[in-house]
């Protein structure tokens, strides 16, 4: 089998599918650069997670103030200050707290089962990309 391989395989070929390899790279780095909407992306992940509790009347509004049933309630933040900072998820407390990087007892959602990593990933390009209203 070894030497089946050795006749059929050239080392001009494996330069080829390495070249074409890098090549791809950029396409691939450029899918994490998609454009990720407030409105189609975000906004359903925290209508189905999070207003329950964020909502004028709901224990995490009332502990927080913090109103994430629409853009302007959550770019207002909460009485402590701002939970989103555009541009950076790294420093966004909306990041931290969703990600699991807080103290435990701040972890959001409250008792519930964490938000699916791909669903932490969407706000964090969201962040990423400026936090925008579209």
């Amino acid at each position: 089998m070894m030497t089946r391989i050795k006749r059929f395989v050239r080392p001009g070929q494996v330069l080829v599918s390495a070249t074409v390899f890098a090549a791809m790279l950029p396409a691939v780095a450029g899918h994490a650069a998609e454009q990720v909407s407030f409105a189609l992306d975000v906004k359903p992940i925290l209508e189905s997670r999070c207003v329950s509790c964020h909502q004028p009347g709901g224990d995490g509004y009332e502990a927080s103030g913090l109103d994430l049933t629409s853009y302007q309630g959550l770019m207002a933040g909460t009485k402590h200050g701002p939970i989103v900072v555009p541009g950076d998820p790294a420093t966004s407390n909306l990041n931290v707290l969703i990600e699991g990087r807080a103290a435990p007892e701040l972890l959001m959602p409250h008792d519930e089962r964490p938000l699916l990593r791909y669903q932490q990933l969407i706000i964090r390009d969201w962040v990423r990309q400026g936090a925008r209203n579209n």
